[in-house]
Parts: structure tokens; sequence; C-alpha cells
């Protein structure tokens, strides 16, 4: 549980899987999925990877954190029976450009809106991932006349308050995995993409977005930019203002199992270890209670869906639930 939380918590504020230079490129790999990749300029230079996946519909455009839109390559084309599919990969991160400046919220919510423009989208689903919650909350209090709806997979949280209350326990009273996570495999990108960590397996193409490839083929170093790292997922932290909004909003989010069902998973020798662990189960329940709370006091007629033992990349860890819930509430959604 103790890797669960910090991926948990800290992805929401900012840890990141680091991206690629796009100059960099695998002459014997090729991404499969479906897309058509366009190339729009925003901010009068800065050109941003899109991925259109067609389909026939409404738009419907995906939006990630600190992941490029190509982590939704196995997700997307099971959408494109009912929209119009678009993913973009936000500055700074993948293939898109790495200016040195605009990462703020607000210039992200700009982004946005010349890409919408760009692809004449009207009345756009809007569906972001972790971080990327805060550019829809933003976005859909400036431009609600743009959307038909939000969906937020794990994203309608508060970056800018404290993230627990009651407090996390001392970590080192905290029991051990049974079973620790092993390191990932980085022998190929195909080995990489079932990273134990994550307890997904993110598209390989991801993969190939994020890390340089070796010599040998191997997964090499990291390439993401650390202060534009910090720029996205630290510095850019806003409070969400939910009020504003006035388009129908989904919020998908992660849901603890069972509390004994965590504690079977754990090496608990003594009764404070197990006193620490609740504690630390406690706090979390509690951390998102507080978000959904929040939600719903600005917008009593958000639909709160929780999945218990979701991944942050719930798109893949509950795809199928994920899928049916966008769908039923797409169903809702004035024509």
């Amino acid at each position: 549980m103790r890797a669960t939380l910090l991926v948990v918590r800290l992805a929401v504020l900012g840890v990141p899987l680091l991206a690629r230079d796009p100059s960099q490129t695998n002459a014997a790999w090729r991404d499969p999925s479906a897309h058509h990749v366009r190339w729009i300029t925003v901010d009068s230079s800065i050109r941003l990877e899109v991925l259109d996946w067609a389909g026939s519909g409404p738009p419907l455009v995906l939006l990630g954190c600190y992941l490029s839109a190509h982590s939704y390559d196995e997700f997307a084309p099971k959408l494109t029976n009912q929209f119009h599919v678009f993913g973009i990969t936000r500055r700074g991160i993948g293939a898109s450009d790495k200016p040195a400046t605009g990462y703020a919220v607000q210039r992200s919510v700009d982004d946005l809106l010349e890409v919408l423009d760009s692809l004449k989208a009207q009345k756009s689903l809007l569906v972001g991932n972790s971080c990327a919650g805060q550019v829809l909350t933003m976005f859909a209090s400036q431009h609600s006349d743009r959307l038909s709806g939000l969906v937020y997979l794990d994203g309608a949280g508060d970056p800018t308050t404290p993230p627990y209350d009651p407090p996390l326990p001392d970590p080192t009273t905290v029991p051990r995995p049974l079973r620790p996570t092993p390191e990932p495999d980085r022998s190929s990108f195909k080995a990489f993409t079932k990273r134990p960590d994550l307890k997904v397996t993110l598209p390989e193409a991801e993969w190939h977005q994020q890390f340089a490839e070796n010599p040998d083929r191997s997964v090499g170093q990291s390439l993401m930019n650390l202060a534009i790292r910090q720029a996205i997922t630290v510095d850019a932290r806003v409070k969400p203002n939910y009020a504003g909004i006035r388009v129908p909003v989904l919020a998908m989010y992660q849901a603890q199992r069972p509390f004994e069902e965590v504690a079977a998973e754990y090496d608990i020798r003594i009764e404070q270890e197990r006193v620490a662990l609740r504690q630390q189960y406690t706090a979390v329940r509690a951390m998102y209670a507080r978000w959904q709370q929040d939600l719903l006091a600005a917008i009593p007629t958000a639909r709160i869906v929780e999945l218990p033992g979701a991944n942050l990349y719930m798109f893949l860890s509950n795809e199928a639930d994920v899928l049916r819930e966008i769908r039923a509430f797409a169903a809702t959604l004035p024509k």
C-alpha cells in the first residue's frame, strides 16, 4: 500500500513520468494505434501533437497530466463508434514543443482553446486524467459554451490544500508489503510496458515518448527537462473553481478495497503496524471524501463514481468501467 499511496497522492501533485525528445526516432518500431498525427500551432509558435482517431459522433478530447496523448492509444479507439476522438499532448511533453515558459494552468487553457478552434470542435466532451483536471476545471469555468460535459479521471481534487487530514502515520511504523515491487525490466520497450510499480500496462508508444533508446534497444535515460516537470506538476497548481462550471460533470475516483483485503498484502508483525496501516488507509479515504464534498458543494448534480481498487490510470486498470460510465454519461448530455 505504501507504493500505491505514493502513486495515488503524488501523481495528483505531479510526480512525473519522464518525457521524450521528439527529435529521437526508432526506425525499427512504429506506433500501431490507428490515429492520424496532426500538428497544431498555439501561442503563435508552439507546435502541439494532436492525435486524431477519427470516429463518428461529437468530439471527445483526451488530456493527460505528464503523459502524452499516446497513453490513450489503446483506450481511445474503443470510443470511436460514438465520438470523434482526439488526444492532445500538452506543451513540454512527448513530441510537443518544449519552450522554457508557458506552463501555468491559464496558458494550458489557452492552448486547449486554440487547438479546439483549429479542429473546429464545438461542444466537446473533455476528458482528463490526474493533474489535467486543473485544465478541465479552469477551461470549463471560462468556456462552458465550448463543451458538452466534463469527465474527470481521478482529476477532480484540490492540489493546493494539505493532502491528509487526519495525517498520515510515521512511515517507519507502516509494515512492509509481503511482495516488494520489483524493478521494471529495461531490456526492451516491450518488456518495459509491464511496469510493476505502476500496476498497469501503458501502451508501448507512450514509453517511446518518455525515454531514449539505447543502441542495444534497451530503455535508456528519461528525457524530460526537470524544470518543465516542476513547472507542469508543482508550480502550476491552482485551487479549483468548480462554481464557474456550467456543464454536466462526471468525476471518477479511485477507491480503496476493504481494509482487511489491503492488510493481507502486508507483513504485519505487531499491532502498532496494523494501527499505522489503518491510519494511512483512513487518511486516504478522508482525502478523497473531502475532494468529492468540495465538488458536490459547487456542482450538486455532478455524478460521482468510485472504482474500488482502480489505479490512477483508471482508463487502463478499469477500462471497461470507464468506458461504460463515459457512454452512460454521454447519453444524458443535451443534444
